[in-house]
């Protein structure tokens, strides 16, 4: 009944419009004074220590910042460029250059938002302009976009490992495969629906010769060994994530520089905005914190181990009530705090039925994809429909629809063969 109440102010909070961070603070004192009343109180300062005392969340501000320096450098149109070469002669042209760019950028930026924005300023009013079906392109950067948090870096993972104590390292290795095969999955959508409907997309009539083929080859270049540097440093055990996030943002003042775009007012801007969008997320962690620990108070954890095993529900049934779970949470509530309250309360019952916390990382990520797919807040529907004002938030729900469907199957895919995002964490560590 405790928990119950809590969440109830929780969700009351959110709704009646109050931020995330501080509806969670106060759901999480709320839910300890019913508990031990105001001496629990005593305790949030080692609380407070513990969410801040971490190696592991310093990560986050290194991986932002390497991605606001990409960003404001506007080098994200030469990726693009560089990739639509190699994508437009495929049904569905340089749509599938969304995807890719998508896919690209996503191993730089650690999140959902930065790749949509980077990749929705540059194709939204190109594409829309060409003739191309604005509602389907629409939907392909935001499901484009949302491969931010699924192919590592990913800031979701971080968040997720830094509240289950996994190794961040093996859930950079799981997410890998996984964003690669969905990418994939939506790029055959978009050949399946050009080739059914060709209006929805030109025919390209561009040649392209190996010349120009090198010369965009020249502008991906610089990012994928960005990428190889930051991934393979921490899968060949040679950095940290966190040192691998400071070695990525010195690479990428490096790319800027050698494209000209580097100054020290783009420095500048780039700090503010990561420290701005960092405070953002470590205040989310600090606050989630105080609720996690009233949650550990409670014993609700154990408790639900026990009703699962009275009411012996299997583990594919307890996966299903959870998807149900976060699809309703993600129609008002942010991903990150999604986890921070939600997980905790599930994680023991997910080790009790023998749920590879490795995996359900993977799991639960794709599922805040779906959140930030979700109307009425989904924040991806926004950050493309602000691209252009030829592209209305309706035209970019209606285009994600059959992304959504696409990602929801590949859910149940995972359930069946979990090896898909446990063969590379497996094979690279053991």
């Amino acid at each position: 009944m405790e928990a119950i109440l809590a969440f109830g102010v929780l969700i009351g909070l959110i709704l009646g419009g109050m931020w995330v961070q501080f509806a969670v603070a106060g759901a999480g004192l709320f839910y300890i004074w019913m508990l031990n009343g105001f001496g629990g109180f005593r305790a949030l300062g080692m609380v407070s220590w513990g969410a801040s005392n971490s190696f592991t969340l310093a990560a986050i501000p290194l991986f932002v910042l390497m991605a606001e320096i990409l960003l404001g450098s506007g080098l994200a149109g030469r990726l693009y460029n560089g990739v639509a070469p190699f994508m437009r002669r495929l049904p569905g042209g340089l749509m599938h250059t969304n995807i890719a760019g998508s896919g690209i950028f996503a191993a730089i930026s650690g999140g959902s938002a930065p790749t949509a924005a980077a990749m929705s300023t540059v194709a939204l009013p190109e594409l829309t302009r060409r003739g191309y079906n604005k509602r389907l392109v629409a939907g392909s950067l935001a499901a484009g976009g949302t491969l931010g948090i699924l192919i590592p870096p990913s800031i979701t993972m971080i968040i997720y490992a830094t509240f289950t104590e996994t190794s961040i390292a093996r859930l950079f290795a799981a997410g890998l495969v996984p964003g690669i095969v969905l990418a994939l999955l939506y790029m055959a959508f978009i050949i399946a629906r050009v080739l059914v409907n060709p209006g929805l997309a030109p025919k390209s009539d561009e040649k392209t010769s190996f010349g120009d083929l090198g010369r965009a080859l020249l502008d991906i270049v610089p990012f994928l060994l960005l990428i190889v540097i930051v991934l393979g440093s921490i899968y060949g055990g040679f950095a940290t994530p966190t040192e691998a996030g400071a070695v990525g943002t010195v690479g990428a003042i490096a790319i800027a520089a050698l494209y000209g775009k580097f100054s020290l007012s783009l420095l500048g801007s780039a700090l503010s905005r990561t420290v701005r969008m960092s405070g953002n997320i470590l205040f989310i962690v600090f606050t989630s914190m105080i609720f996690a620990y009233a949650t550990a108070l409670s014993g609700v954890g154990e408790d639900l181990v026990g009703m699962l095993e009275e009411a012996n529900v299997s583990r594919t049934a307890f996966l299903l009530i959870i998807m149900v779970v976060f699809a309703i949470l993600g129609c008002f509530m942010e991903g990150l705090g999604m986890i921070a309250i939600i997980v905790p309360v599930i994680f023991p019952a997910l080790l009790a039925l023998d749920v590879d916390p490795i995996w359900f990382g993977v799991f639960v990520v794709i599922l805040v994809e779906l959140g930030q797919l979700t109307p009425p807040l989904g924040v991806i529907l926004f950050v493309v429909a602000s691209s252009s004002d030829k592209v209305r938030v309706e035209d970019v729900i209606m285009g994600t629809l059959p992304f959504f469907i696409i990602i929801l199957a590949f859910m149940l895919l995972l359930i069946a063969f979990p090896q898909i995002a446990l063969f590379l964490p497996e094979f690279t560590f053991g």
